[in-house]
Parts: structure tokens; C-alpha cells; sequence
């Protein structure tokens, strides 16, 4: 699964413009489950089981990443924009960009030394900032990007040790690849899959995704935010790396199944709680579907989450992988009824 993490953060696909990402995804999964996209772009993928499924199962990951759009561009060439997903401005300065996946630029932002007073101590406000693509007017910026254009971070993929690794995209790239891995293996029992678009912007996708499959139970796999850091306390850390998935009991849009939370609490598979009622992702959306659907969120912590340099621990994609085959077991084969 490592080279498919590696392979999947890589790609570029901000909310709106995942189609690189769904491209890879489908050529992958040839062969392994039926496949067809809905008008979203969202993938709805039936995986055949050795037996029909007691429970309606759903297992959704989000295709896009954080991102940013254009929506102005001054007379002297430069562009203004707005994010795409929650991004925070300090994480957006001086970073190198790439638009509609080919014309590279570099955000910038008023240097140090013509700031003055309070501005030397304070990050820059989004609104002050400006992509640099290198033109010099607006009629030569206007020949290579238009308005609406997207635009991505650039950002290589690096080990910091054996484990942990350094990317852009793992929210929620690392979500696909265990949920492309997943279906790649054997199914005991019928589910169905969804890779879905436009989670950033509200959990739209996954709205029509779950209209369409009808699920009694789902299972989001996800990202979350780590704080384990230096300079923040044990109780404000909300999960750990290398202590496996968390498990939400609660977040700012899903109160999440008591049996399915303490079931995977009780696996002997490393996981954790998230331990702050903080955030939200596509269980939001899905468990308000319907008649409405019993909901999981699987998610792999995430160190410094929507920047161009996420951290995480293939470990713990490992453990949500085995979780998940854990849950489904327990889901479709009726012992949680």
C-alpha cells in the first residue's frame, strides 16, 4: 500500500477538478469490482462478495485535496484567489503552485522588509495575498489562465523515518488507497465502495453518493488532525501517529453509532478515540441520507493536515485497512444487526 499512498498524493485534484485522481483510481480497480460514475464524478463501486451481505454496507473516501481558485487577476499579472477547503494563510505563503496541472507559479505576499509595525509580527491576511505565474500585465497572464482556474500545492513525497512520511493530498489520498486496497483483496461478503468528489466543500458528493447506494451502515475512511506535537498538552493532542486509526465518537457534524464506535474500540486491532469533538468529512452528509444510515469514521492521523507538508504513519494505514475488514465482517454478516 506504500507506493500507492506515495503514487496517490501525488496526484493533483482540488474540489471540482478530481478527474486525474478518478482516472487512476478506475485504472487501478480494472478487474477487481463492477465500477460506474455518476454526473458528480463520484465512482460507485460494487464489490462481489463469496455471499450477499445481511446489511447494506457503504466505504467511502473523498478524492479531492484542499486547493485554491482563481478570481482576479490585477494589472500587472498577478492573481488573486480564493481557497478551496480550509487552509490556513501561513501555510499558503511563499509556496509553489500549480495550475489547471500546468502553468507553475508561487504565492507571495508583502516581504518583511517593507512591513511595518504590527505586520512583522503578524501572518498576512488571505486576501493580501497573489499567485506570481511571471507575467508582467494582465493580458499576458490572461493567455495561460482564466478565471475559475484551480490550482494545487506542489509538494514531493519523502520519508522522515521508516514509517513516517511527508506529502501533500494525505487527506484524503491515504483514505483511497486503503479503500483501492481493500477491493483489490478477496470479499467474503457483497459492499459497496464510493470515491467521492467535493468533500472540502461541504460533503457534496458523498450527499448524491449515498442517495444513489442506499446504505443501511457506511464506513468513511478518512484523515484527521494530529496534534501531537511540541508546545501542545497530552489532553489537547486529539490522536496520536503510530497508535492507529481514530475512531470518532462525535465531531462538529456527525454523533457517530455507539455499537460501531465501541466495536471497533473492542477489535484488539491498534486504534484510538479521537479525543476532541473537532472537524468534520462525509459522514456528515451520509448519515443524514435516507432513511438515515449508521455511520463510522475511520481516520488515519494527519500532522499539520491541509498544508503542502502533511505527515502520517503508514502504520496506522495499515491497522485502518485491517480495522475496516474487522468491521465489515461484523456488519455484513448480521452480528451487528
Amino acid at each position: 500500500m506504500r507506493d500507492l499512498i506515495k503514487k496517490l498524493c501525488l496526484l493533483n485534484g482540488p474540489s471540482g477538478a478530481e478527474r486525474p485522481v478518478s482516472d487512476f483510481i478506475q485504472e487501478e480497480l480494472k478487474g477487481y469490482a463492477e465500477i460506474k460514475e455518476d454526473g458528480m464524478g463520484n465512482l460507485i463501486v460494487f464489490k462481489k462478495g463469496k455471499k450477499p451481505s445481511v446489511n447494506k454496507l457503504m466505504i467511502d473516501a473523498h478524492t479531492d485535496e484542499v486547493g485554491m481558485i482563481i478570481t482576479n487577476i490585477t494589472c500587472d499579472g498577478f492573481l488573486k484567489f480564493e481557497t478551496v477547503g480550509g487552509i490556513q494563510p501561513s501555510s499558503l505563503i511563499n509556496r509553489k503552485v500549480i495550475i489547471e496541472n500546468k502553468i507553475y507559479g508561487v504565492i507571495g505576499s508583502k516581504p518583511i522588509h517593507l512591513c511595518k509595525g504590527d505586520e512583522k509580527e503578524k501572518a498576512p491576511d488571505e486576501s493580501s495575498l497573489y499567485i506570481d505565474i511571471g507575467a508582467d500585465s494582465k493580458e499576458q497572464a490572461e493567455k495561460t489562465v482564466t478565471l475559475g482556474s484551480l490550482a494545487t500545492f506542489v509538494s514531493d513525497f519523502a520519508l522522515l523515518s521508516d514509517n513516517i512520511f511527508k506529502a501533500k493530498a494525505i487527506d484524503d489520498r491515504i483514505g483511497c488507497a486503503i479503500l483501492i486496497s481493500l477491493l483489490k483483496k478477496e470479499a467474503e461478503y457483497d459492499y459497496w465502495a464510493t470515491f467521492t468528489v467535493q468533500e472540502e466543500l461541504g460533503c457534496r458528493g458523498a450527499r448524491v453518493a449515498a442517495f444513489n447506494v442506499e446504505p443501511d451502515f457506511c464506513i468513511c475512511l478518512e484523515a484527521t488532525t494530529a496534534a501531537d506535537i511540541d508546545g501542545v498538552p497530552a489532553e489537547s493532542t486529539v490522536c496520536s501517529l503510530g497508535k492507529g486509526p481514530a475512531v470518532s465518537f462525535m465531531d462538529r457534524s456527525t454523533l457517530y453509532d455507539r455499537e460501531l464506535y465501541n466495536t471497533a474500540l473492542n477489535s484488539k486491532i491498534p486504534c484510538q478515540s479521537k479525543s476532541a469533538v473537532t472537524g468534520g468529512n462525509n459522514s456528515g452528509a451520509i448519515h443524514l441520507s435516507q432513511t438515515g444510515v449508521r455511520t463510522l469514521a475511520v481516520s488515519v492521523p494527519c500532522r499539520y493536515i491541509h498544508s503542502p507538508s502533511c505527515v502520517a504513519d503508514f502504520s496506522d494505514a495499515e491497522n485502518a485497512l485491517k480495522l475496516t475488514e474487522y468491521m465489515i465482517e461484523k456488519i455484513c454478516s448480521g452480528e451487528i444487526k
